[in-house]
């Protein structure tokens, strides 16, 4: 527990041990694969040297990050540049620094408000966060429907753009008061807005629900889960000066699951998911043909993958719904 709570308050490299010893159900959730109802796969070749369980295709599974391992996965940052280096090289992984997160982030802000230093002012390579409270006079729209605003990250690699624990190129731990991230802005709008215990519960846990974010490396998608869950548990207890209970953190842990999902971006599937298709008539000759490449992968048509369509949650209705569902005008 005390390990557990000294990762959740400093430590850019969440150790899964940490949150295993705690409760392994967060750890499960954090793994699981809403579409498929198993867990996510690795989905890059990196770690297959390790043996079994490893392969670029096997789902990750509690026992191969912790333990002896709980150091396996780590933020790109914590990598050695040699390896950093071979990411960027053969999976074209660069990731954003914070300044310009931020930048990009108060472009959305300066449209929702419609006006300019929202949450902060934008200096060289860095921002001077906003003391005073966000303002809301003047805007047709009241701090729900800011915390309600749907914002999406694609390919969203550790999710520098929804949270800000750490900037992902320095590995500079950044405290809560000065994260820009989209989630970091809705959890302060929360924090400013409401007193009771339960309402900042209520609001927080919307506000988790607003984001979204999709990246195809297993690894890297656990990264993203983690930040999410931790800075949740930042801001938990900065304001009650507490722990939340095992029972907060897994309805935390099952959003996130559902939110932040595993996804080949160009196809809306299950990575590895498509499939040839057999042939339903026979040739001239009496024979079946042969089975045919997936239609959607040798058209370049994201409609027509023979793969595993992933899904998200709608939060209001509670109903899952196909993430590709909203390219065709889904709302």
């Amino acid at each position: 527990m005390e390990e557990y709570k000294e990762q959740a308050a400093n430590e850019i490299d969440v150790m899964e041990d940490s949150i295993l010893k705690y409760d392994p159900s967060v750890l499960r959730l954090l793994l699981q694969d809403k579409t498929t109802k198993r867990n996510i796969i690795w989905a890059t070749s990196d770690y297959e040297a390790l043996g079994t369980g490893y392969e670029e295709w096997s789902e990750i599974t509690p026992e191969l990050i912790t333990g002896e391992n709980t150091l396996l996965i780590q933020p790109r940052s914590a990598k050695a540049i040699e390896e950093q280096s071979a990411r960027t090289r053969d999976k074209a992984e660069v990731f954003t620094p914070s300044w310009v997160c931020n930048s990009q982030n108060n472009l959305i802000d300066t449209e929702w408000f419609g006006r300019e230093n929202v949450f902060n002012r934008e200096t060289y390579e860095g921002w001077v966060t906003t003391n005073e409270p966000v303002d809301f006079s003047g805007v047709d729209r009241d701090w729900t429907k800011y915390v309600d605003a749907q914002r999406l990250e694609i390919t969203c690699g550790e999710a520098p753009y929804l949270v800000s624990r750490y900037d992902t190129v320095t590995g500079v731990y950044i405290p809560t008061h000065n994260r820009i991230g989209l989630l970091d802005r809705k959890m302060r709008i929360v924090e400013e807005n409401t007193e009771e215990r339960d309402d900042w519960i209520v609001w927080s846990l919307r506000a988790l629900q607003s984001v979204f974010g999709y990246e195809y490396q297993g690894d890297n998608l656990l990264l993203a889960r983690e930040n999410l869950l931790f800075s949740y548990i930042d801001y938990y207890r900065e304001h009650f000066h507490d722990d939340p209970d095992v029972g907060l953190l897994r309805k935390v842990a099952n959003i996130i699951a559902w939110n932040i999902w595993q996804m080949d971006g160009l196809k809306y599937v299950v990575p590895n998911s498509c499939h040839d298709v057999e042939a339903i008539q026979l040739n001239l000759f009496g024979t079946p043909e042969p089975p045919q490449p997936c239609p959607g992968c040798k058209q370049g048509d994201p409609f027509k993958h023979t793969g595993i369509y992933c899904v998200i949650q709608d939060w209001r209705t509670k109903e899952p719904v196909r993430f590709i569902d909203m390219m065709k005008g889904w709302k």
